[in-house]
């Protein structure tokens, strides 16, 4: 294939950036920049769980997922009364991740919501919106251990995501929209900071691929969510957070 965008390697992120502290009012928030996307992910802290789980002694992670409507070159339309099959599905997995590496005993009966809302569209919003939820979750969790509010340190280890494709027969990370609109297989990965799986997600757009092109992909971004669970690390740090020892 020709060269990427910026002259990047097959291997290389976009600039990644985490802006700590982007909404004040939140218990946790960052934004959070892979490129020219931009997502905006916030935690919010309630005292209540859902009805299901009254009287279990754990609480809950959720996420929702929204894209602007002028987060993409065109104008798409606000969702209202009820959300897309995809907004539903990329909410999900943000969810489901969160609580991969989430103790909901040590949370107590009360509820966190994450709120990843897209500024701007240009590849991978949701891989990005779980790395940052992961940092707006952070801090929720600091914040409540900061007023005595948890009995243990709730968070086992970080969690990230990165896009892995094949564009024109090469493996790449990090697709921006271009190249992941040309992807002939098409996959979005889910890690823990020790490199385990949450969640693998990767899609024939054409030809079926093999196992070795999927072993390959999760070899590539394996390597990658190293990277950005390092750059979690330094944003928290830099924010003047600490983290637990058992929790870098």
């Amino acid at each position: 294939m020709t060269g990427r965008f910026q002259g990047r390697g097959p291997a290389e992120l976009r600039p990644f950036r985490f802006e700590v502290g982007y909404a004040p009012y939140a218990e946790g928030s960052v934004l959070v920049s892979a490129g020219n996307t931009r997502v905006l992910c916030t935690a919010s802290v309630e005292e209540r769980i859902p009805r299901w789980l009254e009287g279990k002694g754990r609480g809950w992670v959720t996420a929702e997922y929204g894209m602007l409507p002028r987060s993409t070159h065109t104008r798409i339309h606000r969702e209202r009364a009820s959300s897309s099959g995809r907004t539903h599905e990329i909410q999900r997995l943000i969810g489901r991740s969160l609580r991969a590496v989430t103790s909901l005993p040590r949370l107590g009966e009360r509820q966190i919501t994450l709120d990843c809302d897209v500024l701007q569209a240009d590849g991978g919003t949701r891989t990005a919106s779980i790395t940052g939820a992961w940092v707006a979750l952070a801090q929720a969790c600091l914040n409540l251990q900061s007023r005595g509010l948890l009995e243990g340190w709730p968070l086992t280890d970080h969690v990230a995501a990165i896009s892995v494709g094949r564009v024109d027969g090469e493996i790449l990370v990090d697709l921006d929209y271009p190249e992941d609109s040309r992807a002939e297989v098409d996959a979005n990965l889910v890690m823990t900071g020790r490199g385990l799986l949450v969640e693998v997600q990767a899609t024939a757009e054409g030809e079926p691929f093999e196992q070795a092109d999927l072993d390959r992909f999760v070899a590539r971004g394996r390597e990658a969510i190293g990277h950005l669970v390092g750059l979690q690390r330094r944003a928290l740090c830099d924010a003047g957070l600490k983290l637990p020892e058992q929790a870098r």
